[in-house]
């Protein structure tokens, strides 16, 4: 019997899962008008989640000296180069879909990603942001700082900030993992920017866990950054309305 127009998207919903179901790679469907988003399909979408963890003896944050610094309002403050969780995880790691998503276009968010300076350290020290997205940068300090970003395939910039400045508003127009962001007159002061064209990337917190969701399904290339250990990528395959549970092991470098 012939299909009714109206059972005709169901089917197509249903092949395009069974195709997934097989090992399908991840293929953007028409796009719209030029530099539109890609139109996603939720039915057609799951999700990526995990732990960065550690292997390697227990690590004590090292501290950083802050005594010659009265106005920063601490003689001393964590290391956050390497932080180790108490429960064998790994902090401030950056994860992010870094192949895979070639064919796809993405709505750049209009609402900024806010980088502070207080306590004469960056928070956050590690941080996402999507090619074009705002980035705004205030100081709740009682000192003046120096913001420098040392971008090699964006433009670098270099600005002063006085206490009680209006924000400072800067963009990054294209991918770039990672941009360095320093303080001049701060030293141990430092945060990095993972600069991405997709919205698939988070930063590991105190449990070392991360979750994309709304991926569309597909075979991609996961990648996992940290400061001081390098970057790790491995394959991931993402099945409709699944959740696929990779991890990833960090090790010491010499």
């Amino acid at each position: 019997m012939a299909l009714t127009p109206l059972r005709r998207p169901a089917l197509v919903a249903v092949v395009a899962a069974l195709l997934c179901l097989a090992g399908c790679r991840s293929s953007a469907p028409a796009a719209g008008p030029q530099g539109s988003p890609t139109p996603l399909d939720p039915a057609l979408t799951g999700g990526i989640a995990g732990r960065v963890l550690w292997q390697g003896p227990p690590l004590a944050p090292a501290m950083i000296d802050m005594r010659g610094a009265a106005a920063c309002g601490a003689a001393s403050q964590p290391d956050e180069s390497l932080v180790v969780n108490s429960d064998g995880t790994v902090r401030w790691a950056f994860v992010y879909i870094a192949r895979g998503l070639e064919s796809w276009r993405f709505a750049v968010p209009a609402q900024p990603v806010t980088l502070d300076q207080r306590g004469c350290r960056f928070e956050p020290h590690v941080f996402g942001i999507m090619a074009g997205q705002p980035l705004r940068i205030i100081s709740s300090d009682a000192t003046i700082h120096n913001v420098h970003a040392e971008a090699k395939l964006n433009r670098p910039w270099n600005e002063s900030m006085t206490p009680g400045m209006a924000p400072l508003l800067e963009r990054f127009t294209v991918p770039e993992i990672m941009v360095p962001i320093r303080c001049n007159v701060h030293a141990w002061m430092e945060a990095f920017a993972g600069v991405v064209s997709n919205p698939y990337f988070a930063v590991t917190g105190t449990d070392g866990a991360f979750v994309l969701k709304n991926v569309p399904a597909g075979t991609y290339t996961l990648a996992v950054w940290q400061e001081r250990l390098g970057t790790q990528e491995q394959t991931v395959t993402v099945l409709p309305r699944k959740t696929s549970q990779v991890s990833f092991l960090e090790t010491p470098r010499s």
